[in-house]
């Protein structure tokens, strides 16, 4: 499967070095670029990329708010965070608007590639760096979903929250469990419902600390 790729940097340099890099790639078709908000989200909306790789600062709006609203209107859109920045707040707003990956600007061109490739077919990629802060938030129960809501999931619900939380699409749940991909949405909306949950990031916090699946 060949990967439509959406490049979003406000830096013509970045997004001229990226091309480079990625038209190398046999399964990655470079589809456009965006060097704003305002360009990001006409583009996402017309050319329907699978992926979008996103810089967080951008000249007339956060990145972060961009990530949110594409999600809001093309939630099958996958966004990777491509970033100079590698603190905490900026790591868990973009991850929380959606995001499907965190890159920092310095990291090997291959951990990029594994990044989109990842995004690409449903994962959730994370530097290695970043993957510790998100180990370390679970542990220490500092952005956990409220513990006290009641987990009445029934044993279908828990079998698809599990297979979710590891990073499966709908298509793929629906094909290990023999059902059809709208039972899966169902049920995924009705766990998300259920446990008070508002993203993927939030999902996979909690079946981190249920003991679901391992960090």
């Amino acid at each position: 499967m060949t990967t439509r790729l959406l490049l979003v940097d406000d830096h013509a340099v970045v997004r001229s070095g990226l091309r480079m890099l990625l038209e190398n790639e046999r399964d990655v078709e470079i589809i456009g670029e965006a060097s704003s908000a305002a360009e990001a989200m006409e583009a996402a909306l017309r050319l329907k990329p699978n992926v979008i790789l996103m810089d967080i600062g951008l000249p007339d709006l956060s990145g972060i708010d961009v990530t949110r609203e594409i999600k809001k209107h093309a939630p099958d859109i996958a966004i990777v965070a491509l970033t100079i920045h590698e603190d905490e707040e900026y790591f868990f707003k973009m991850l929380e608007a959606g995001a499907s990956g965190y890159v920092p600007k310095r990291a090997a061109p291959e951990e990029l590639i594994t990044a989109i490739r990842a995004a690409a077919t449903g994962q959730v990629y994370l530097y290695p760096s970043l993957a510790k802060l998100l180990v370390r938030d679970f542990l220490n129960g500092g952005r956990a979903p409220d513990e006290q809501f009641p987990s009445d999931l029934t044993e279908r619900e828990q079998q698809v929250l599990t297979y979710l939380a590891e990073g499966a699409s709908n298509e793929e749940i629906a094909a290990s469990l023999v059902i059809s991909p709208k039972t899966v949405a169902r049920h995924r909306e009705n766990i998300m419902r259920k446990l008070n949950l508002h993203s993927r990031a939030e999902l996979v916090r909690y079946a981190i600390r249920k003991g679901i699946i391992k960090a």
